[in-house]
């Protein structure tokens, strides 16, 4: 089958579409019902009907967007009217959720007249918080968003026009910078006069460009002050007192050119007859005005490309645009999306492109390097960060110029927006904040590891801690600087300086174990993880990472050895936090303990808990059995069963802990309540203790890759002084994270 047959049965497939309306609300019951509706629905309609602005707390307007279009310029398809658009529409609605969490209502009009449109979009005000106008043609377009704009008092947005203005504006800022050349004298020349090409054309005079600097093509050529009655007023604006000519004549001496006309009308020879160092956006679809590879073979110096083809570097992709906009205008309840928060935009996905890439963005790329440089301008659409650095820009350029309804704390706001990907992210958000307060040092052990070194940036770049590189300086200093890092990370060396404190620790802490003061020795000049063991077990560091390059029984045994579990604990332990849409557990043990006994699972339940509340969860623990409370009698469930009357002896637990219970009847409150009433947990557990380790592994991999759950660890609890585990392979955001956990626990320590 070929694409369009996929894209066939893509669509037709059951349900047909590709958006569907969810409740938010819980309607089990009769009370549900008559609150969703009537009579309990009354109360909120009067509060609206007294103060109007209430219709954003008690109904889904604020995170509600209309997609409306008529049909008239779907992109690669023309005029193909109302009905026909509705794919594409719902495709906005899915890229919007997708992208920023907002709801959309795809809304296809069939009619053509200017004053229709306004008037019936108009009427729709009291139902959205903002409309996305897509795929109307020019020059009708202009006059509609303009005359909206002036009428409503949401935000009215053309994304065909304001789009692709934002994204290869940004992408312009950063190509101005690595050429070395100013914006303002910046020889621009434009393929094509549509809407897209005058509205970017009048964004970048807004960044910093001279109109008078700007040329514009149409099909009949330049665009000059000749031909008078032949341009509508939009095109005016950009006529210059010029000779006539073609495309190719503009494009002599050019430093930019930005093709959004048609496939194919630039020649090699055209790119040679610009300036040094050219800049050329090619952004027609589906095929570009001249190829990525065209271009920069055309010449020898550096040729700055960006196209609108995912296949290849610096793709001009709207995606980057119209959600994250929507987004930071929907959370100040704005009445417009005006210049500057349209301008905020754009400079933040320009600095953004200079920041290290996550791991994952990479992969989704095909592990393509991602640098900022002639071959990376702008970052990628499925970069998670751009929620976080465009929807905070726009809502503050909003408050800034006056047009935001309510302001926004940017830290609470990056709290908020953190939870809309996911509980995982929101989860951490709440360690990271913990640990940022008062940084600790940190020992990375594997030092010279690409990833390892990311980290340490990233952790000193926000403050979450003090990291400590263990390795081969010179090794770390080449590796930080071909990944374009900018920091002076500490470096503990081997090879740099004495260990002999470190050696002599070591020899005293092992030498009853095997260990001779010359293997001691050794150990500690040759492998890390017993040099930042012995480190924190010091006061040297006061936490430890360790694990990525490792199988976690050979990471884990040299911390265990040297730093070995807290006074209060004979027990170490794995934990696994897994986030799911609306709650969050707490899975242990997963990674240490292969066969516990009652007084090992005792104390594993009280770790967990204790590390459920490092994240702000009150923990309610199970112990989990394939029986209930007695309904199988052997020895394996003895031994539960002897824990949980352990812990219910154990004055120092405060916590609610049962079993032991089945896996459903430990999560679904309604088994607990109406069953077995008389269990001591008050609600659905959320720490979930496994009864070997066997079980652990499975259970949180099933619920990983079947139940769609996010993990975070593992997190190891127990020891004396903060140490954790990577599994090899982590990305960098796992390491980070992982990190943040650490901190938390020095400094709790």
């Amino acid at each position: 089958m070929g694409l369009d047959d996929d894209a066939r049965e893509y669509h037709r497939r059951d349900p047909p579409g590709k958006i569907e309306i969810a409740t938010t609300k819980p309607t089990n019951t009769q009370r549900d019902l008559s609150l969703a509706y009537s009579p309990g629905v009354a109360a909120p309609c009067r509060d609206i009907d007294a103060e109007p602005d209430e219709a954003y707390n008690y109904t889904a307007k604020s995170n509600l967007v209309g997609v409306v279009s008529n049909g008239s310029a779907v992109l690669g398809l023309g005029d193909i009217g109302a009905q026909a658009s509705k794919p594409v529409m719902e495709g906005k609605g899915v890229l919007f959720k997708r992208f920023a969490d907002i709801d959309v209502f795809d809304i296809e009009l069939d009619l053509d007249s200017v004053d229709a449109l306004v008037e019936t979009v108009d009427a729709m005000e009291p139902t959205f918080g903002g409309i996305n106008l897509e795929d109307i043609k020019a020059p009708e377009c202009f006059e509609i968003e303009r005359r909206l704009g002036e009428r409503m008092d949401i935000p009215v947005f053309h994304d065909d026009q304001h789009g692709t203005a934002i994204i290869s504006g940004a992408a312009l800022l950063n190509a101005a910078e690595i050429t070395g050349k100013s914006l303002d004298e910046l020889d621009i020349v434009f393929s094509g006069a549509g809407a897209s090409a005058l509205a970017t054309a009048q964004f970048y005079v807004s960044l910093g460009a001279d109109e008078s600097n700007i040329t514009m093509c149409d099909s009949s050529g330049i665009i000059t002050t000749d031909r008078g009655d032949d341009l509508n007023e939009y095109k005016q604006q950009f006529a210059r007192d010029v000779d006539d000519g073609s495309l190719a004549d503009a494009m002599e001496g050019a430093d930019v050119f930005v093709g959004l006309s048609v496939g194919g009308i630039v020649s090699q020879e055209m790119v040679r007859s610009m300036a040094d160092n050219p800049i050329i956006f090619a952004m027609a679809n589906p095929d570009p005005e001249i190829g990525y590879e065209d271009a920069k073979a055309a010449r020898d110096d550096d040729v700055i490309v960006a196209t609108g083809r995912s296949d290849y570097p610096n793709m001009v992709n709207n995606v980057l645009g119209f959600p994250f906009i929507f987004r930071g205008a929907l959370d100040v309840r704005a009445t417009d999306i005006n210049e500057e928060m349209k301008r905020a935009a754009a400079m933040a996905l320009a600095e953004l492109a200079k920041q290290d890439v996550p791991d994952a963005v990479v992969k989704a790329y095909g592990d393509q390097p991602l640098q900022f440089g002639p071959d990376y301008v702008i970052p990628k659409p499925l970069d998670p960060r751009v929620l976080f650095e465009v929807a905070p820009a726009v809502a503050e350029a909003a408050v800034d110029s006056g047009v935001a309804r309510t302001e926004i704390d940017r830290e609470t706001y990056a709290e908020k927006l953190e939870a809309r990907l996911g509980k995982s992210r929101e989860m951490m958000r709440v360690v990271l904040n913990k640990a940022k307060s008062d940084p600790k040092r940190l020992a990375l052990a594997e030092g010279t590891d690409e990833k390892m070194i990311r980290a340490a940036y990233q952790l000193e770049e926000e403050g979450i801690a003090e990291p400590v590189l263990l390795g081969d300086r010179e090794e770390i200093s080449r590796i930080a600087a071909e990944l374009g890092l900018s920091f002076d990370p500490e470096v503990v060396d081997p090879a740099e300086r004495s260990l002999d404190v470190y050696a002599d620790r070591l020899y005293e802490r092992r030498r009853r174990k095997g260990i001779t003061r010359g293997e001691a020795a050794e150990l500690v000049a040759k492998d890390t993880n017993y040099l930042g063991s012995v480190m924190v077990e010091m006061g040297d560091a006061d936490a430890m990472l360790t694990g990525l390059t490792h199988h976690y029984p050979s990471a884990l045994r040299p911390p265990l050895q040297v730093i070995g579990t807290a006074d209060d604990a004979d027990y170490a332990a794995g934990v696994y936090l897994l986030t799911f849409k609306n709650k969050v557990v707490f899975c242990a043990d997963t990674t240490v303990n292969q066969d516990p006994d009652a007084e090992v699972l005792a104390e594993v339940t009280k770790h967990t808990a204790e590390l459920a509340r490092s994240f702000n969860v009150e923990p309610r623990a199970a112990m989990l059995s394939y029986s209930n409370f007695g309904s199988v009698r052997n020895e394996s469930t003895a031994t539960i069963r002897e824990a949980v009357a352990d812990l219910h002896d154990d004055s120092t637990v405060d916590f609610p802990v049962d079993g032991e219970m089945q896996a459903d009847t430990a999560v679904v409150e309604e088994i607990i309540d109406d069953t077995y009433d008389f269990s001591a947990l008050d609600g659905p557990a959320n720490v979930l203790i496994f009864p070997n380790l066997e079980a652990g592994n499975i259970g949180y991999k099933l619920l990983q890759r079947l139940g769609g759950a996010e993990a975070i660890g593992p997190m190891l609890v127990g020891m004396d002084k903060p140490v954790h585990v990577l599994q090899r392979g982590d990305e960098v955001k796992d390491i980070v994270n992982l990190a943040g956990v650490a901190v938390v626990d020095a400094q709790q320590e």
